[in-house]
């Protein structure tokens, strides 16, 4: 039986809490149980044997907490103290100091727990911190869920082109930005108005500040550089720029060109960079919609292109439980 923690239960926490209930025959033809026995967000925690995944979802939703306990600064305790095998961690990006992520991160890896995160802030900013922490102390740091939510592009960089020279990876990491600008084009809509369209439809946050000043996509650009290309990077080396000065006139004369806009992130040939790029039209990089698409390039394989959701409650679960099972499958 693998015993583990939730961290943060928004709306990924609850996905994995869901996930983690409807899973459980596969879990047992991999000859485990998942039995979550702790789960907290930013003011309440829970704890005990065998919660029910259903229950706690309940819970959050009919009373805004998941558990009935104030949360208080002995949490780091909890989690280096408690009896569990992985922590699951769901909490939410801060890209200026990567906390309370980072800690909770660091404290399980260090008390010889396995951590699954969907977290980009800490592996942004300390991304060989916390490998070596995991290599020290002999356990699974799995991180495939903060990058591209359900399109696997760590798993399969580092699994299946394991053989492969990547020499360079281009993609769009970023769906809010890539729904904007396809509407810019599509109907002619000014920045502003398309930004509105994509909050109104839950696309983009109140505050759009992560996704359109390219924030996010170089999070997850600093990510794959050092997962993917062993890079010691972080998220401050990338060069960023965004898509709020992108005009109707520059997306009009693009289509004349036969090309999008798009805001690309770019890895390899000198570059570790976020920015719009032209891109012609059939192109892999030239979907619309709020998918993600990355398109590598390998030396024996040559381009390979990946795409799907790279967001939302459900995709982004799907990418921790694909975390869980190796997790389990690694250590049997």
């Amino acid at each position: 039986m693998m015993k583990v923690v939730i961290a943060g239960f928004g709306t990924v926490g609850q996905g994995v809490s869901e996930v983690i209930g409807s899973r459980q025959a596969l879990f047992e033809t991999l000859g485990q149980k998942i039995n979550i026995v702790g789960a907290f967000d930013s003011s309440s925690i829970i704890s005990g044997n065998n919660l029910d995944p259903y229950r706690l979802v309940e819970k959050k939703k009919a009373t805004g907490k998941v558990g009935d306990k104030t949360i208080d600064d002995n949490i780091t305790q909890f989690i280096a103290e408690t009896d569990f095998d992985i922590l699951l961690d769901t909490t939410p990006t801060n890209i200026e100091d990567a906390e309370p992520g980072l800690t909770y991160i660091l404290t399980a890896l260090n008390a010889g727990k396995h951590v699954i995160t969907s977290n980009k802030g800490p592996l942004a900013l300390k991304f060989n911190t916390l490998a070596k922490a995991a290599a020290d102390n002999h356990v699974q740091l799995k991180y495939e869920a903060s990058v591209g939510g359900a399109m696997p592009i760590i798993n399969l960089c580092k699994q299946l082109l394991a053989g492969e020279n990547i020499e360079s990876l281009r993609g769009i990491l970023n769906g809010t930005c890539n729904f904007i600008l396809n509407r810019m084009k599509e109907e002619g809509l000014p920045f502003y108005q398309a930004l509105r369209e994509a909050q109104d439809l839950g696309y983009a946050e109140a505050d759009p500040t992560y996704d359109i000043d390219g924030i996010d996509s170089a999070a997850k650009v600093a990510i794959l550089a050092n997962a993917i290309f062993g890079m010691n990077v972080n998220y401050y080396d990338v060069v960023r720029s965004g898509i709020r000065n992108i005009t109707e006139d520059a997306i009009a004369l693009a289509a004349e060109e036969n090309s999008v806009i798009r805001l690309i992130g770019e890895i390899g040939n000198g570059k570790l960079e976020v920015a719009p790029r032209l891109v012609p039209v059939g192109h892999p990089l030239s979907i619309g919609g709020t998918q993600n698409v990355a398109n590598i390039i390998t030396d024996l394989a040559g381009e390979v292109t990946i795409a799907g959701r790279g967001a939302g409650r459900k995709e982004t679960a799907s990418a921790m439980l694909s975390d869980l099972i190796s997790v389990i499958q690694e250590t049997r």
